[in-house]
């Protein structure tokens, strides 16, 4: 596959065609960030099914920070189809389930020992943390943060901040969840400035418990060391760790959800790594296993093993098709160029996005960390009030110049890039340059 190439309208006749039956077959509920349909993909570029090929900026939505079908991650899969598919851990355990959680326990932030285990979602791995966080503590109660997004389940849609469309008729909610604002200083909810306000925001949590909830009913705040959906907002560099000092005055357990930010994205294996913290539980998911369905829970040994035999599992958790290729991606991974390349990501990013607010006015902030970056569309400066209709055309004009985006944000109003920690400078390069097109065009 060569570079972008677009053959005419976009979505093309064959798209349309597939659409056109997808919506026959399939429910309305399940969105569609573009019309196309996928027919391959390698590295940073997708070809759809009319033969355009674009560069991936989506990476299936945080999946793919190793690229589209990695070799070693495609030669890892293919020796353990030799093997065997599924007999399902808990009949007969296999050596790849074994080995990733050892590599997991040794990877993962922090002095204290480590236990692992492997289920098959993101949001499936922030229940099971909520449950060892119950079961380790006795307690009950869970906070969590606005503009947060943990999952679509029930116990982590009740954690999720975001209304439509993620919550909108489908309640009541699990009990005992209590939110707060995030370390979001860009739209700050007690309007104070960074470092001035001394992370008023973090203190908040002291105040949650002093006025509204005991915090010996609480058994783990959950938090995004970087938001995902909720707009990749990088909060001070200190206010997790301050959360996290909250919590040990209280017994709270924290936990982290990596899902989004893990495996290299943020230019260091986990996030948590920049806080410089050991999280209690730590949560990481879709970038784990190169584009399969996994997701791991790793925590300190004691709380790990909190649950009685059989209270943890599930038929497909840590399937080991799915285990061999996360072996694979942390081959890649833990040698230190792909995570220099995410570095670097940013550093470009970054450059050309202070270019961009220079040229465009309803740019209202462009923030990152790492190769984590994103851009929030605004109607004007002054009151940054979020502008959904300029973020959408930019996204569509994006894409059909040959760049595959999506959008985040509560009001949804930001772009987000997740192109692959791999991707070539030359691609990098020509994905800016159409992003930059794109603005030109949505925000004309």
């Amino acid at each position: 596959m060569g570079a972008t190439r677009i053959l005419g309208a976009v979505p093309g006749p064959k798209s349309q065609t597939w659409m056109a039956r997808r919506q026959q077959a399939v429910p309305r509920g399940p969105y569609h960030a573009t019309p196309i349909f996928a027919a391959r993909a390698q590295g940073a570029l997708l070809e759809d099914v009319d033969g355009n090929i674009f560069l991936d900026f989506a990476g299936g939505i945080g999946c793919l920070n190793v690229g589209h079908r990695a070799p070693e991650v495609l030669a890892a899969i293919q020796h353990q189809l030799q093997r065997f598919l599924h007999t399902c851990f808990h009949v007969a355990p296999y050596d790849v389930y074994i080995e990733l959680a050892e590599r997991l326990n040794r990877l993962a932030p922090g002095p204290s020992p480590k236990r692992t285990l492997l289920v098959n979602s993101g949001a499936e791995g922030i229940e099971n943390a909520v449950k060892i966080a119950r079961a380790a503590t006795g307690r009950p109660g869970v906070v969590c943060f606005e503009d947060g997004f943990h999952g679509r389940t029930l116990l982590t849609l009740s954690l999720t901040s975001k209304v439509v469309p993620y919550k909108a008729g489908f309640g009541p909610y699990v009990p005992s969840i209590h939110r707060l604002p995030y370390g979001y200083c860009y739209r700050c909810a007690y309007d104070k400035t960074y470092p001035e306000c001394a992370l008023h925001c973090a203190d908040r949590l002291e105040n949650l418990f002093a006025r509204e909830v005991d915090p010996g009913s609480v058994a783990a705040v959950v938090a995004e060391p970087v938001l995902g959906e909720g707009g990749f907002v990088v909060p001070p560099s200190d206010w997790l760790g301050r959360i996290q000092a909250i919590c040990r005055r209280h017994g709270i357990l924290l936990i982290a959800d990596e899902v989004q930010t893990g495996f290299g994205r943020t230019g260091k294996l986990f996030a948590v790594e920049h806080a410089g913290i050991e999280p209690d539980l730590l949560v990481c998911a879709k970038s784990i296993a190169g584009g399969l369905p996994l997701a791991a829970v790793i925590g300190r040994a004691e709380l790990m093993d909190a649950p009685g035999v059989g209270g943890l599992g599930g038929t497909f958790g840590g399937n080991p098709v799915s285990c061999a290729a996360a072996l694979a991606v942390l081959d890649l991974l833990e040698p230190p160029e792909l995570l220099a390349g995410a570095a670097r990501i940013g550093q470009r990013f970054a450059a050309r996005a202070a270019a961009w607010k220079e040229r465009f006015n309803r740019l209202g902030d462009a923030r990152g960390l790492g190769a984590m970056w994103a851009l929030e569309l605004v109607r004007d400066r002054s009151s940054r009030a979020p502008d959904k209709e300029a973020t959408a055309k930019v996204h569509r004009a994006a894409l059909e110049r040959g760049l595959l985006l999506i959008t985040a944000g509560t009001f949804g109003n930001v772009i987000r890039t997740l192109m692959p920690l791999s991707i070539p400078p030359e691609q990098l390069e020509e994905g800016l340059d159409i992003l930059e097109a794109a603005l030109d065009a949505g925000l004309a």
